[in-house]
């Protein structure tokens, strides 16, 4: 039995209801016309998220990602240094001794995940250092998502790759020159090691590396070319924080600071999240709350499933993809 046909027989309520509602609304979506926005929040990267979404990417059903800097370097970490990557799944358990054990050996977790410091973050610096030295000297400026592409276009990391390559969805961005935005790229290793380096006065430009506030105009021009009433743009959330939030108020902000009022609203609507709704939580907030901020129409198809986004979006990702 495929995935598809055992989803559709087993899920039939509640959230497991809401996940197949909201897939069939994503093809719905795309077979009339629409383009898909997904944007990754937390450590989907390291949780392997790719290997669906690469596929994604590679059959045209994703036309433009936001994601944390941290999904943007752990891709790659990923493909570098999977085979040193540690797995911990009493991770509960662990004693602050535990921890700091970790810690000696450079080992950094994520739940129930070690990654290798020296084969993954330091292999990937010592690789991305010379095309920030290079751009800086030559006073050029680039996003992150843009320095990694140019790295993986290069070819020199293929000497460590760990994985199948068609696992690794930055790879498959890469090679469809695919848009990303990557708001609050500081927050994340490669931000920290960059401002160590202009600290130090290998980069001399702080600028080198754009920022988040071009990322979003960028977006806004993106978005105002690509957003037809014939060809809305859906907007699929896996989890929360700046990685949706950012890039869901290009909307209110083309009508209300730019006066592009004939620019649509988001066409489609999902959120995969397992944030309570709660008072002042964007993230745990119902998605008619974004009606009042001029984000989504009232008819604006919406789904959200309260569940974990690690085990929802493959599921979602197996019945776009036809699995």
């Amino acid at each position: 039995m495929q995935i598809t046909d055992f989803l559709r027989h087993h899920y039939r309520h509640f959230n497991a209801a809401a996940l197949i509602d909201a897939a069939d609304g994503y093809n719905k979506h795309l077979a009339e016309g629409g383009k898909m926005m997904i944007t990754l929040a937390g450590a989907m990267s390291t949780a392997e998220m790719g290997i669906q979404l690469a596929e994604l990417i590679r059959q045209d059903k994703v036309q433009i990602i936001s994601c944390t800097g941290a999904n943007l370097e752990e891709d790659i970490f990923n493909l570098v240094a999977h085979d040193f990557y540690e797995r911990v799944p009493n991770y509960r358990d662990l004693t602050p001794a535990d921890e700091q054990a970790l810690l000696e050996r450079h080992m950094n977790r994520v739940t129930d995940t070690c990654i290798p410091e020296e084969e993954a973050m330091r292999r990937l610096e010592h690789s991305v250092l010379k095309f920030w030295e290079k751009a800086d000297q030559a006073g050029e400026q680039y996003f992150p998502h843009e320095f990694f592409y140019q790295i993986l276009k290069s070819g020199e990391l293929e000497q460590y790759y760990q994985i199948d390559p068609k696992h690794s969805w930055m790879l498959a961005a890469a090679e469809k020159n695919l848009p990303i935005i990557c708001p609050g790229w500081e927050d994340s290793t490669l931000g920290n090691i960059f401002a160590g380096h202009v600290i130090s006065g290998d980069i001399k430009n702080v600028h080198t590396v754009r920022t988040g506030i071009e990322y979003m105009i960028f977006l806004a021009d993106w978005y105002t070319q690509q957003a037809t009433e014939e060809s809305k743009v859906g907007f699929f959330q896996i989890g929360g924080g700046i990685a949706g939030d950012f890039p869901i108020c290009v909307v209110p902000m083309l009508h209300q600071d730019l006066g592009r009022t004939s620019v649509p609203l988001w066409g489609y609507f999902c959120q995969i999240s397992d944030s309570t709704t709660s008072y002042g939580s964007y993230s745990g907030a119902v998605p008619n709350e974004k009606i009042t901020w001029g984000k989504l129409g009232q008819d604006t198809p919406k789904y959200i499933i309260e569940s974990d986004a690690t085990i929802v979006a493959p599921l979602i990702f197996a019945i776009v993809l036809g699995q």
